[in-house]
Parts: structure tokens; C-alpha cells; sequence
């Protein structure tokens, strides 16, 4: 593994990150306090993102994505994660890979005009009483003749609101486990509009004003078995195949936030004078950031790493559970350890950093819990020896 930057990742790097300082902060206070993204500034900077290239660069070529390798697509992310999240996701999407996955008739439907900027997807996964255990799920299609009736509830989906479909994953079926029945999942694209399916305001969220989440309500909502993402009783396993890699997404916008509180808090101790002198050089200070420097380059080297093994088809889930554990839980640590070097001033939101201190705490519970990771690498660690 090279752990220098090609001159290819440098230049998007730097253009990703000027776009991020001259597009996005300008707009995040505003953002803060009203809680609100406007379409009219949605489409705004969504329009110079398509110009800078900087839109659906996760996506490959062939279907007009930047094809970025996984660790360069990475490097990206860090970059807008320095900015407020409802700024970077909206306005320079990302659209899900799991698009991928459909037939030449779902891709002209579904996953082209969200690389072109005209549509959202959002996925419905979270029940309310169904989070980690997806397989719990209660939500249900049954099928009828050609078509399949949905009914159920989901919450928590991100950015519904704007979204013109979404790929809700139900229940069709049971199967034995060794741990007991299990549900078998289908994914289905079900379009805004369709009879029997609404979007309603979800949750007021502390973490990432201006992202929203909404409550999607299936009542015998009828769609097309042309509708079908991959195959019938598949869609767990279509989940998997495409959707691991959001975990190193996840650590990489961690990643940008964390660096951007530890710059604040190192200017911050250079310049601030207590007893005569720079706080900096007191150790209760310089302590701090060396420790905050430390584990941030841990939770990058685990991350770089991670993506360098998913483009050599050699990453494992343990490598990306110990990328978004250590990065999300290191972004919550460096954001504590910020605010506290400002001391009052580190709350106001004069400074991005209470922002930061706030937006971390949902990152230790989406796309997989902490807990939830550190099960999966115990569960590695423990396999070979049968326990």
C-alpha cells in the first residue's frame, strides 16, 4: 500500500475542499439556525457542483459518475464532511450505489436522473421497532398476480422528503434459521405518488440540521413486479453486496469534521493567552491536541486502509467496522476535547465546532451501531476457533 496521494488525488482534493470553503460554509450558519435547506439553494449549488464535476462522483463512468477507485472517492468525502451535512449530501449527491444493482430499464428510471441531479433516492430500511435487527422487520409485501401489495411502516429515512422514489425493503417471506425463523426480504422501488404510499415529517433531529428524516406509510400500496430490485427474496442480500462501503463513507465525512475541530482547537491554543501565556504551552493543552493528532491519523490509516483492500477485492468486514467505529468515536472525542480548549466560547455557534460536537453523536448509531461493530469484529475474531 503507497500511502502518498497520486497528483490526480491531490487535485481533487484541493478542488473538492475549495468548493466546500467557497460554497458550502458561507451557507452553513443559516443552516443552523433555520433548521432549513431551500430547493432554491439546493438547485443553486447543486448547478455548480454538476460544473466543478464534483456531482455523483462515486458513480462510475460508464453510467456519467466521476468513477473515482474507492480510495480516492474517499478522500472526496473527507472533504465535504467538513462542511454541514445537510449542505454537502443534498447539493453534492452521492447517489446509492445499491442503483446499481437494477436492470437497463430501473437504471433509466431510477439511477440516471439521480446522476444528472434531477431526482433523490432514499432508502427504507429502520422500522420503528426494527433498527439493527433488519430481519425483525415488519413492514410486508405479498404478491398478487403481476404485482405486489406493500403495507408497513418505516422511520428514520433520511432526505425522503425530497426524494422521488425510494427503495423500501419488506418482508415476503420466512425461513428457518439456526437462531429461529427469520424474515426473507425483498427490495421494491416504489415511486412518490403511487396510491397507498406517503412521505410524512419525521423527528426533529439534534445531530445534522437541515437533513431531514421522514415516516414512509405503505397502506396496500400496490406496485409492478417490474419494481424489483435484484431478485425476490433478495434483498438482504443485495443490501450487503452494495451497501458495505457506506461504513467508509461514513468514517471518511467523520474523518473531515474531526480534522476541521482539531484545526479550530490548534489556532485556538496558539493564539489564546491565559497566566502570560500561549495556552498551548501549558501541558493540559498540548497534551490534548497531541493525543487529538494521534488518534485522528489512527482512525484515517484504518480507513485508508480499508478502501485500499475494497479496490483489491480483499476487504473484510472487520476491516470496515473497525474504519467506522474508530472514526465515528474519534470524531466524538476530538469535538469533546475542542470545545474544551475554547472553553465557553467553544459552544457558541459563532464556531462550527458545537455544530461538530452535536452532529457526532448520531454517527456512533447509523449504518450500523458501535455496538453493532464491535459484535461483528469479535464475531471474526472468534469464528476460526468455533465459539
Amino acid at each position: 500500500m503507497d500511502f502518498g496521494l497520486t497528483d490526480e488525488q491531490r487535485m481533487i482534493v484541493e478542488t473538492t475542499r475549495a468548493f466546500v470553503e467557497n460554497e458550502l460554509y458561507p451557507h452553513e450558519l443559516e443552516v443552523e439556525r433555520t433548521g432549513h435547506l431551500s430547493l432554491d439553494l439546493i438547485k443553486e449549488i447543486q448547478t455548480k457542483a454538476i460544473e466543478a464535476g464534483l456531482y455523483a462522483a462515486n458513480m462510475p463512468e460508464d453510467v456519467g459518475g466521476a468513477g473515482l477507485d474507492t480510495l480516492t472517492w474517499l478522500l472526496y468525502e473527507k472533504e465535504l464532511g467538513r462542511a454541514n451535512y445537510a449542505l454537502h449530501w443534498t447539493c453534492v449527491a452521492r447517489p446509492s450505489n445499491i442503483l446499481l444493482a437494477g436492470n437497463e430499464e430501473q437504471r433509466e428510471k431510477y439511477l440516471y436522473p439521480c446522476i444528472r441531479g434531477e431526482t433523490w433516492d432514499c432508502l427504507a430500511m429502520t422500522e420503528p421497532g426494527a433498527g439493527s435487527d433488519l430481519r425483525g422487520m415488519k413492514a410486508s409485501a405479498k404478491e398478487d398476480g403481476d404485482d405486489w401489495v406493500l403495507n408497513g411502516t418505516k422511520h428514520f429515512i433520511s432526505h425522503a422528503d425530497i426524494a422521488g422514489f425510494t427503495i423500501a425493503f419488506m418482508a415476503t417471506g420466512e425461513e428457518m434459521t439456526p437462531r429461529g425463523p427469520k424474515k426473507k426480504i425483498t427490495a421494491f422501488f416504489v415511486d412518490k405518488g403511487t396510491k397507498g404510499f406517503n412521505v410524512r415529517e419525521g423527528y426533529r433531529n439534534v445531530s445534522h440540521r437541515g437533513y431531514t428524516n421522514a415516516v414512509l406509510e405503505f397502506d396496500d400500496c400496490r406496485v409492478n413486479k417490474r419494481q424489483i430490485l435484484g431478485e425476490v427474496h433478495k434483498g438482504f442480500e443485495v443490501a450487503n453486496s452494495w451497501l458495505g462501503a457506506t461504513r467508509l463513507q461514513v468514517a471518511s465525512t467523520c474523518l473531515g469534521r474531526a480534522e476541521r475541530a482539531l484545526g479550530h482547537a490548534i489556532e485556538y491554543a496558539a493564539e489564546r493567552e491565559q497566566f502570560g501565556q500561549k495556552i498551548g504551552k501549558f501541558q493540559g493543552i498540548s497534551f490534548k491536541l497531541a493525543d487529538m493528532a494521534m488518534e485522528l491519523k489512527a482512525a484515517e490509516l484504518l480507513t485508508r486502509e480499508a478502501a485500499w483492500k475494497y479496490d483489491q477485492g480483499t476487504v473484510t468486514e472487520t476491516d470496515m467496522s473497525m474504519a467506522k467505529l474508530k472514526a465515528t468515536e474519534t470524531l466524538a472525542f476530538i469535538a469533546d476535547e475542542a470545545i474544551q480548549i475554547h472553553g465557553g466560547m467553544g459552544l457558541m455557534d459563532e464556531l462550527p465546532l458545537e455544530r461538530i460536537w452535536r452532529d457526532a453523536r448520531v454517527e456512533r448509531i447509523w449504518e450500523g451501531t458501535s455496538e453493532i461493530q464491535r459484535h461483528i469484529i469479535s464475531r471474526e475474531l472468534l469464528r476460526p476457533l468455533g465459539a
